[in-house]
């Protein structure tokens, strides 16, 4: 089976977005440690617009400067491990200000890219895949949406086309929510480890364009919850989140999550971690292809980099630990 360990590279959207240091340099270096001691290749989702904005703002803002250099150098470093380098948009950061050395976020029609004109929307792919490019050896293929918000597609098919984006990875089957921000529904598409598409992300096309690398599902009991909510009370130096900051409000989903079992991803951030195993034996005994899990290097804790390194250590040599890309 194919193994595909995908971070999403970015701050938090929250009241408060954290530092660069706790947010992605510590754990990321953390996680780069673990898949060069067992050849293993990731992929990491970097958010182009917070590297375009860094760009913008740099010269004016030392701290900025400062940023700028030493994610730049991390980007470098991922890419020498051996990972890579693919697309992730979060479009409010046409609208992010910079003041007294926060960021300041005004996600009001503009957390999506569905909330953008066409025009705009076109331009937001364009410029924000140029920015990232620079940073590559070869041009980005793979995207995935910020908030998982993809849809509609069709508004995205000409512009990815255009730029030679072949690849998804933003579906999570049988999962939807809609908040104030957020706005997905993929619970008609197809159950498989990858499939062609066109116009819809949720609808199989044999002789579509594109491909969607789905990210696996798995169904979390309430008692999953309930314990991972517990073991942060408890055990703070193992369950903390290495990143400073603060999530983007999801309303109700937590209550959701308490009280009834909930179709949710499969992730390597925090106790989630702790099914990576069970949810590969799973998919080995069903004969799928490949397995594409989520993580963020803001949700590394110490207990989710202990079992990421254990599911390396005991899958490096029965699976193929692959990076995402065009080709299957």
């Amino acid at each position: 089976m194919n193994i595909h360990l995908t971070f999403d590279y970015e701050l938090f959207f929250g009241n408060n977005s954290g530092t660069v240091e706790k947010c992605l340099i510590a754990p990321t270096n953390a996680l780069l440690s673990i898949f060069k001691t067992y050849n293993i290749q990731a992929t990491f989702f970097v958010d182009a617009g917070y590297l375009l904005k860094l760009k913008e703002l740099a010269p004016k803002f030392q701290s900025l400067q400062n940023d700028l250099d030493t994610v730049e150098k991390q980007l470098l470093a991922i890419q020498e491990q051996g990972s890579s380098i693919q697309l992730h948009i979060h479009p409010h950061w046409e609208k992010a200000r910079y003041l007294n050395g926060n960021w300041v976020f005004d996600m009001e029609n503009c957390y999506k890219l569905s909330d953008f004109e066409q025009v705009e929307l076109e331009e937001i792919v364009r410029k924000y895949k140029t920015c990232l490019d620079r940073y590559v050896e070869t041009p980005t293929t793979v995207f995935r949406a910020g908030g998982w918000c993809i849809q509609p597609f069709h508004r995205l098919k000409a512009v990815f086309k255009e730029l030679s984006i072949q690849v998804d990875s933003s579906v999570i089957p049988a999962v939807k929510f809609a908040s104030d921000h957020y706005d997905f529904d993929f619970t008609t598409a197809p159950q498989k480890a990858h499939y062609s598409f066109d116009n819809d992300v949720c609808v199989e096309d044999e002789n579509g364009y594109f491909t969607e690398f789905p990210i696996a599902g798995f169904r979390y009991s309430p008692f999953f919850y309930w314990r991972l909510y517990g073991l942060g009370r408890l055990f703070p130096s193992q369950h903390k989140m290495m990143g400073d900051g603060l999530f983007l409000a999801q309303p109700k989903r937590k209550n959701n999550q308490l009280s009834r079992y909930t179709w949710n991803h499969v992730s390597c951030d925090g106790y989630y971690a702790s099914k990576l195993e069970k949810v590969c034996s799973l998919l080995v005994k069903k004969e799928t292809e490949s397995l594409v899990i989520i993580g963020h290097p803001k949700g590394m804790t110490s207990f989710s980099l202990k079992k990421i390194t254990e599911f390396c250590k005991k899958n490096h040599n029965k699976h193929l630990f692959k990076a995402l890309s065009a080709s299957k």
